[in-house]
């Protein structure tokens, strides 16, 4: 007798339901904090730059007033949930800075924080809860973003923008109460709205900055829609014309459709998401430090007669191509996804941050005039996509060549970011919008043990 397997929506559903406060392992519940907090910490410092202020001011005017908290807007401007789900996962992911999953190539905290808050605040539920429904989503991005194998990209989408989608379903519903049918059936919605392209890439564009909010704003829809009894297709992700056939096309028959379910809540894939030490596009980390190891062992920059970058071959269409434009990016987005540019300003600065992005380093001439002596190559020894390895070769005029190899990227495995390293980040992320006292008591609330409401922590989001 031939069984049919169960739907992969209907076992996160029930995964998601069954979860609880008590079944998470404490190690597992500090790692949440860790990355709530990175990311809330993002959100503040990306109101410093002029893109924020034209997305928060075209979300409110096509949105809804409400009581749900923006992140650094003052309660009176607070917004209706869903609205404000989407403004919050613009401003989180809009510096680029927030996790990883390197296997995934997701960026999954966003893909969940977002609705969790909003629907959290909306129903002022336990922290506890929000954290339990956050690593529901988390689960579910990852799970869905390693089955792929990077193909979401491959087939020209940006994977957050698509997971998005499904991870606040699961996230809101969770924290609505939804039972597994109406859980599978918000799933089986949001495979209708689920979207992000990358043509970003082509001129620095702003777009990709939406797509996790967006999802959060679809996701947190459909629950609603599925606690009314709106009935979703039960198979979004299998199906025919299901998310794999439609979004991956030739790429389908590459997807390892068991992973997503294999040891759902006994195995946290959520455990090898990467905090980010450098605000540019992942797949450049370990140039990035190993450019900066170069420039620490004391190399003569000026000498530099040409830079070779190896990265792993898959992110080369993404970081290095076309080599011309990636020498000279015209804004900070492009500068993110530039190799040839996070490179060069490493070896003459000795050092990567926000700073770095800023306009006049966008135009600084020695910085570009080294970014045009870089040609990037694939690597051929990685093991991408675990880790975001690279290798930065130097010639120098006299003829000696000089270079460093980073195999693990910092942030990514047995090189994770501690405890105290993230909460630097988040004092000069946070910092650069928010008084010293409120970045202080916003650290305080969020690393801190015991109960408390989520509208507790929220109402640290709020202005000053």
């Amino acid at each position: 007798m031939t069984t049919t397997p169960q739907p992969i929506a209907r076992a996160l559903a029930g995964f998601a339901c069954a979860l609880t406060p008590a079944a998470l392992p404490a190690a597992l519940r500090r790692k949440a904090t860790h990355h709530i907090t990175d990311a809330l910490g993002l959100g503040f410092a990306a109101r410093h730059y002029p893109f924020a202020g034209a997305a928060l001011a075209g979300i409110a005017g096509a949105g809804s007033p409400g009581v749900a908290t923006v992140i650094g807007e003052p309660a009176s401007r607070g917004l209706a949930p869903r609205d404000a789900a989407l403004a919050n996962g613009f401003l989180m992911h809009g510096l680029d800075f927030d996790d990883t999953h390197p296997l995934a190539i997701v960026h999954p905290t966003v893909a969940c924080l977002p609705a969790a808050l909003a629907v959290g605040e909306a129903l002022d539920a336990d922290w506890d809860d929000v954290i339990t429904a956050y690593i529901a989503g988390m689960e579910t991005a990852i799970r869905l973003g390693i089955a792929v194998k990077g193909g979401l990209h491959h087939a020209g989408f940006h994977a957050t923008g698509i997971v998005s989608h499904f991870s606040s379903a699961v996230v809101a519903g969770k924290l609505m109460g939804l039972d597994a049918a109406q859980l599978t059936a918000a799933q089986g919605i949001v495979a209708s709205t689920a979207a992000g392209v990358q043509v970003f890439l082509e001129e620095g564009a702003w777009t990709k900055r939406l797509h996790p909010g967006w999802g959060a704003l679809a996701g947190i829809t459909a629950a609603h829609l599925a606690k009314h009894g709106f009935a979703g297709p039960s198979r979004p992700y299998e199906g025919r014309f299901g998310l794999f056939d439609s979004h991956l096309q030739a790429h389908a028959g590459d997807v390892d459709l068991a992973s997503i379910t294999q040891g759902l809540g006994d195995t946290w894939t959520m455990e090898g998401t990467a905090i980010k030490p450098y605000p540019v596009c992942h797949f450049i980390h370990g140039c990035a430090e190993a450019a900066l190891r170069l420039r620490a062992s004391g190399l003569e920059v000026g000498d530099i007669e040409s830079i070779v970058c190896r990265l792993p071959a898959p992110t080369l269409p993404i970081v290095a191509e076309p080599a011309a434009a990636k020498a000279l990016p015209k804004t900070d987005y492009e500068a993110k996804f530039s190799t040839h540019f996070v490179v060069a300003a490493c070896l003459l600065r000795g050092r990567f941050g926000l700073a770095e992005l800023e306009d006049t380093v966008l135009q600084d001439r020695a910085i570009l005039a080294l970014a045009a002596k870089v040609r990037c190559e694939p690597q051929q020894d990685c093991d991408f996509p675990r880790y975001f390895s690279g290798e930065v070769m130097v010639r120098m005029h006299d003829g000696s060549t000089h270079g460093e190899h980073v195999p693990v990227n910092l942030g990514s495995g047995e090189r994770a970011l501690g405890a105290q390293e993230i909460e630097t980040k988040f004092r000069g992320s946070a910092g650069l919008t928010l008084p010293e006292d409120r970045t202080n008591a916003l650290l305080d609330m969020l690393m801190a043990s015991g109960k408390r409401k989520v509208r507790a922590v929220t109402k640290l989001l709020q202005a000053p």
